[in-house]
């Protein structure tokens, strides 16, 4: 066996030195040639292929540089992308991962003499968002692909259809709300406005009988002359078809009778409608604070931990960004709690009838497990809502 053959213990050796990444200083970037130590770096600038190839970038060495950063900066990105898609990661962690592969291309040949320098003009031109922190830089990637970008606009435009659907709804509503209120006051005597009741009219029969109808708001009993047989024009008539005869004196009877109002029950009857249209089996916000209840994420100590929904991915998992040491995790909402907080505090609503809307929290019932708050903004402006579960509110940021 030769002394440089294949199975020497020496040529074993050096290919297992050559596996592992050598320092960047001896690794010459024109020859793709990675020398491990000093002296053979040196014998290899002195070489005449590396005098040839040193020839070529001496003619044009702009043209070569801008060729290493273009492919330094897609071959970086290309890996952001496929492993850190939706993450928030520091750019240390990044560029080791990108550097295990020992043909990339070194940071040394680019226009980009640091990492620093990499990642602020990765912010400049908004191909991440970069964020400077006691940490270090930390970067997440802009997903800019016509599919994604498609199907966020497919997105936008739904949720801008339903949201004018909900405003012609609540439109029309308000409007009947409206007309109910006009009909409560032609109906209340009180309010001092003359209701407009025709004069009774009689109709004369042969055996002397007078009988009295009135066309205004109320019925009018027969009356009774020379000694004939009184009886009521409506005795005969079922009460319930009476009531279904005579809306506005049905609404009277319930506003005198101490029952719930029309206009009550027609705001319950909205009520109950945004209920079945808002209720959700998913109820991620951005912006929401709650709690990590994955016992799989106590060995990080993320347990019984609050922080800050960033994102909210296939509506059911959360980029929670932790409250005290600032990583972002992933969380699926099974394991995530709404947070309560103090009185006073604004809080969203994040299911139910007013899902979306913005309140304060006005007080607490812990025997009931529910809070009463105030809607803050929208058209529910000043609308208290008395019994809201702890489920369906939480705590802004």
């Amino acid at each position: 066996m030769g002394k440089n053959d294949f199975l020497t213990p020496k040529a074993i050796a050096n290919r297992i030195k050559a596996k592992g990444l050598q320092k960047l200083r001896w690794y010459c970037q024109m020859c793709q040639k990675q020398c491990r130590d000093e002296n053979g770096f040196k014998c290899h600038c002195m070489s005449e292929g590396h005098q040839r190839q040193m020839q070529i970038f001496g003619q044009n060495p702009t043209r070569i540089i801008e060729g290493y950063t273009e492919e330094f900066e897609t071959t970086f990105l290309e890996h952001m992308k496929r492993s850190h898609r939706f993450s928030r990661v520091a750019a240390t962690v990044v560029y080791n991962e990108y550097i295990n592969d020992r043909n990339h291309v070194h940071m040394n040949s680019t226009q980009w003499a640091t990492l620093t320098e990499f990642v602020k003009y990765l912010g400049r031109t908004g191909k991440c968002k970069v964020e400077e922190t006691p940490k270090g830089w930390f970067i997440t990637y802009i997903d800019r692909d016509s599919e994604t970008l498609f199907k966020e606009r497919m997105k936008n435009k739904r949720v801008k259809a339903d949201l004018v659907d909900e405003e012609k709804q609540e439109k029309e509503i308000m409007k009947q709300i409206e007309r109910a209120e006009q009909l409560m006051q032609l109906s209340n005597p009180e309010s001092g406005q003359p209701s407009q009741i025709e004069p009774p009219r009689e109709l004369n029969v042969e055996d002397g009988i007078k009988i009295g109808f009135s066309l205004g708001l109320s019925a009018r009993p027969m009356t009774k002359e020379k000694g004939e047989a009184s009886a009521m024009v409506f005795d005969e008539v079922d009460e319930e078809e009476y009531e279904e005869r005579n809306p506005r004196n049905n609404l009277k009877r319930k506003e005198s009778g101490g029952g719930k109002s029309t206009l009550e029950e027609m705001i319950r009857e909205e009520e109950r409608k945004k209920e079945k249209i808002n209720r959700k089996d998913y109820w991620l916000h951005e912006g929401i604070v709650v709690k990590v209840m994955s016992k799989v994420l106590a060995e990080k100590g993320y347990y019984k931990q609050k922080g800050v929904v960033r994102k909210v991915i296939d509506k059911y998992v959360g980029e929670i960004e932790m409250l005290e040491s600032k990583h972002v995790v992933r969380v699926d909402q099974e394991e995530l709690e709404t947070v309560i907080p103090q009185v006073g505090g604004r809080v969203k609503v994040v299911n139910g009838a007013y899902r979306g809307s913005l309140a304060r929290l006005l007080g607490v019932d812990t025997d009931h497990f529910c809070a009463k708050v105030q809607i803050e903004k929208g058209p529910y402006d000043g609308r208290v809502l008395k019994a809201v579960e702890y489920e369906d509110i939480c705590k802004l940021a």
